[in-house]
């Protein structure tokens, strides 16, 4: 393709190793992420994400499931994350967000995985739910790179990022793909125990768009830009009204947004005791064709069914 990533060029000229001295000045009072939990994890003292100094990761491999343009034949180089700076009320991956399954690995190991990936075959290396890792992740590219790492990052977060932190990757992330789950703080902080999300997400996806820019797809291939997730939840609890339109209009209407239809009752949803009863059923049809129409009436076209 002759797409060449940016973390690349920025090892070349060394720009990689301040990144990396930043990132890792972020850990000594954490505030890596919008938490900011003020504990010193070079001392593997744990806040919010439970995790030290190095990551803890659950599992990796060619992954089939994720959007075709990052699938494409050879499949999307996907490294789980364990833990995670959001804790969703409905996460369909709680063992691993939320419950710890994994194994805490050196960033030598995490750059070997990337390298065996790419020797698969994959076209991207799609790290999910790395914003509490952001520093050994750069020192991990770093050394993957040395070793001829040259396929796009994918960077497959929850939306809840600090935009000091995302700038800390331009240049090293190719591909944003964040959610942007909500459009009312009150319901973020129910479901995802997220303070000032909507605010925090708009910001992060603002910054994350201004490095990237709208998604750009080379042979059916995504290779540079900002792809949006938009889960719809029953009863629109995500806000579909009000984060589609904001999208259009201050991130661009060639956004590529992936308007989700998979919301099903998991972890404290599948209870009976959970604070929204509407939560323990799917959407229906009628609730996704509203968010489609909305996404439509606002000026997107992009990632998503128009037959909505």
């Amino acid at each position: 393709m002759g797409n060449i990533p940016g973390y690349v060029a920025l090892c070349t000229s060394g720009e990689i190793d301040n990144r990396i001295r930043c990132a890792c000045e972020l850990l000594t009072e954490c505030t890596v992420c919008p938490r900011e939990c003020h504990v010193n994890r070079i001392a593997n003292e744990l806040g919010f994400c439970q995790t030290g100094v190095r990551a803890t990761i659950s599992s990796s491999g060619q992954h089939f499931g994720e959007e075709p343009l990052l699938v494409g034949h050879h499949g999307s180089g996907t490294i789980f994350v364990t833990h995670c700076n959001l804790a969703c009320e409905f996460c369909q991956n709680y063992e691993i967000s939320q419950c710890g399954a994994g194994e805490e690995v050196s960033c030598e190991a995490l750059a070997e995985m990337m390298i065996r990936l790419q020797q698969k075959g994959c076209h991207n290396i799609n790290i999910v739910t790395p914003t509490h890792i952001v520093p050994p992740l750069i020192k991990s590219v770093r050394i993957a790179a040395e070793k001829g790492l040259s396929i796009p990052l994918v960077y497959n977060c929850g939306g809840y990022e600090s935009v000091s932190t995302i700038r800390l990757l331009d240049g090293i992330v190719d591909i944003y793909m964040p959610d942007a789950k909500y459009g009312n703080d009150e319901i973020a902080l129910a479901l995802s125990h997220a303070p000032r999300y909507v605010d925090t997400m708009k910001a992060a996806l603002i910054e994350m768009h201004r490095q990237v820019g709208d998604l750009v797809i080379d042979n059916g291939i995504a290779v540079r830009g900002l792809l949006i997730r938009h889960l719809v939840l029953p009863e629109n609890l995500a806000g579909s009204d009000v984060v589609l339109p904001w999208i259009a209009a201050e991130i661009s209407p060639y956004s590529y947004v992936n308007i989700m239809a998979q919301y099903h009752p998991a972890w404290h949803t599948a209870c009976a005791t959970t604070r929204f009863p509407a939560l323990l059923r799917p959407i229906t049809t009628q609730e996704y064709h509203t968010a489609i129409r909305i996404a439509l009436d606002c000026g997107l076209c992009r990632g998503f069914s128009h037959n909505g």
